[in-house]
């Protein structure tokens, strides 16, 4: 008599027993699951894995498709995963390099190339990505002991995945076999190239752009998205990286166990010294006719730190900044827009009483005195308590918010006023040559310490809520991005090796009923790769103060 199991799908609200051993396609087949996409993964028990996995003990299932965030990381890393074969398939002596997330699109480069990449060799490169795709291979999942893993990708000239490999300590190692070819990815892969049908490869720049499909509308893919400035910044401390020798994780965990991670911290802090001062020149120089700084990001990019020390540096310049909270101008709550499921829209625009501050903004431009607005966030409501601002012909504004860029909401104030500043952690380094480090997954973590730390939110909270931050991004701040005079990098070589102990421990407390376990999983192993750095060589002044406090700023 077989031995059975109950397993219960979410998806149906179904139970049924399967025997021990069954595989997730053939329960999702059996059940008859059928989402708007093809199936491509699992939730089990609130954590994801791949459609091969085998069933041996009682579980819930989800079955999700590209439209779920880790199934769009699926989808990306087994594309990437071709991308790597049909490579090693024309150039066998290159080097893929996955460099960084632009224009809606993943830039990828190839060294030890003969000649300058060229449009036909981008072309040949992705007619062979569609073969592959084409002849639907399965991606074989693997384990063995690990010194045979790091001997086969090292036979492979996979030298950038060793160090990491040793530095977990593990007795045995996964990875993917695609026909020959071998890769190590730090998540899982949809079950074969045929899955892979949306996708585009162009030449961009020195490399090549890997297009992705559309989350919501996974049949058609994303629009390419010009962001030179975007780039340049990337592009610049890749360089820099190179200068450094530090352009992968492994290089990290090599500074810390070599006593060089306090050089490496003060070389980091130094160049965002260096890189502020600049931006404090650049304002000096149009300063006859530049009296207002707007300051912009996303969530967790620092732009609160950022200001601050910007006016510092403008006051050495000889300049005298004030500030002026966007928080201050928040229409009365009834008044307040609401998104598409009847909640109020707080990012929306139009939660800002753009006149008034508009109005304002011209009367300070003219030398006049303004009462400036306070908004309670407890009753919801605008009053005045009195306070008065005034601006000098020495005086300049600093104004920080999601909507600094938007052309909206300054549209009174000529152009030439005013400086446009767009801030954001773009993370400069990777795991290794073929797995990104994603700047959301940055700002990610320095969210969960700091909202655990200021404001007792637990890591389930802020994950919870991330989406709709997202969102809130991709509509509000990442379209205007390009209008910035300049932008800056707040992102620290060495600062997720500080977050590790600190965000672990507030991760493992998110328990396995929960749906954000998943995540939190997933960030969990993402930590196990780096050493921890402590956090007593921080300056007071850094940016990652903001987050792990003892910042000497005040906020």
């Amino acid at each position: 008599m077989k031995r059975t199991v109950q397993i219960k799908c979410i998806n149906n609200n179904k139970s049924k027993e399967y025997a021990l051993g069954t595989s997730l396609t053939e329960v999702a087949k059996d059940m008859g699951i059928q989402l708007s996409n093809p199936i491509i993964g699992a939730y089990v028990n609130n954590k994801l894995t791949e459609l091969s996995y085998e069933i041996y003990h009682p579980k819930n299932i989800r079955f999700i498709d590209i439209t779920e965030p880790d199934g769009m990381r699926m989808y990306i890393r087994s594309l990437s995963f071709v991308l790597s074969k049909a490579v090693k398939d024309i150039y066998p002596d290159a080097e893929l390099r996955i460099e960084h997330s632009v224009s809606k699109g993943t830039y990828c480069s190839l060294e030890n190339l003969q000649e300058e990449l060229t449009m036909p060799d981008v072309i040949t490169i992705g007619q062979r990505m569609r073969e592959i795709i084409k002849d639907d291979l399965p991606f074989e999942r693997k384990e063995e002991e690990s010194e045979k893993v790091i001997q086969k990708i090292e036979e492979q000239n996979q030298n950038d995945k060793t160090a990491l490999l040793k530095h977990r300590g593990q007795v045995y190692t996964s990875y993917y076999q695609l026909e020959e070819h071998i890769g190590i990815y730090y998540g899982y892969l949809v079950p074969s190239t045929g899955h892979l049908q949306v996708f585009d490869l162009i030449k961009y720049y020195n490399g090549m752009l890997l297009q992705i499909p559309k989350r919501t509308r996974p049949t058609e893919l994303e629009d390419i998205v010009i962001q030179n400035k975007m780039f340049d910044i990337f592009q610049e401390f890749a360089e820099w990286n190179r200068v450094l020798k530090v352009s992968n994780l492994a290089d990290i965990n090599s500074a810390c166990t070599n006593g060089k991670a306090e050089t490496l911290m003060k070389v980091s802090e130094a160049l965002h010294e260096k890189k502020i001062g600049h931006i404090a020149d650049m304002v000096d120089e149009r300063k006859k006719e530049v009296k207002l700084i707007l300051i912009s990001g996303p969530s967790s990019s620092g732009k609160t730190t950022f200001g601050k020390r910007l006016a510092i540096q403008l006051m050495v310049a000889g300049m005298k900044p004030l500030n002026l909270s966007l928080d201050n101008y928040f229409v009365n709550r009834e008044e307040t827009p609401l998104d598409e499921n009847g909640e109020y829209d707080f990012e929306a625009l139009n939660a800002l009483d753009v006149e008034l501050f508009n109005q304002q903004l011209v009367d300070l431009l003219d030398g006049k005195e303004v009462e400036i607005p306070k908004f309670s966030f407890e009753t919801g409501q605008r009053f005045f308590d009195g306070e008065k601002l005034h601006m000098n012909d020495d005086n300049i504004l600093i104004v920080e918010g999601i909507h600094g860029l938007n052309p909206e909401l300054t549209h009174l104030i000529p152009n030439e006023s005013k400086f446009k500043i767009y801030v954001s952690a773009l993370t400069s380094i990777n795991i290794d040559n073929q797995n990104l480090i994603h700047t959301t997954d940055n700002r990610l973590i320095r969210r969960i310490v700091r909202d655990y730390k200021y404001r007792n939110y637990s890591a389930q909270d802020t994950i919870s809520r991330w989406q709709s931050v997202r969102r809130g991004e991709e509509k509000h701040i990442f379209p205007y991005q390009e209008e910035a005079d300049v932008m800056f990098n707040t992102a620290l070589l060495y600062e997720l090796s500080v977050l590790k102990p600190l965000a672990e421990s507030i991760l493992l407390e998110v328990q396995p009923n929960l749906k954000e376990y998943s995540e939190a999983t997933r960030l969990l192993k993402f930590f196990s790769y780096f050493k921890p750095i402590q956090t007593s060589e921080i300056p007071p002044t850094s940016i990652l103060r903001e987050f792990v406090g003892g910042s000497s700023f005040s906020y």
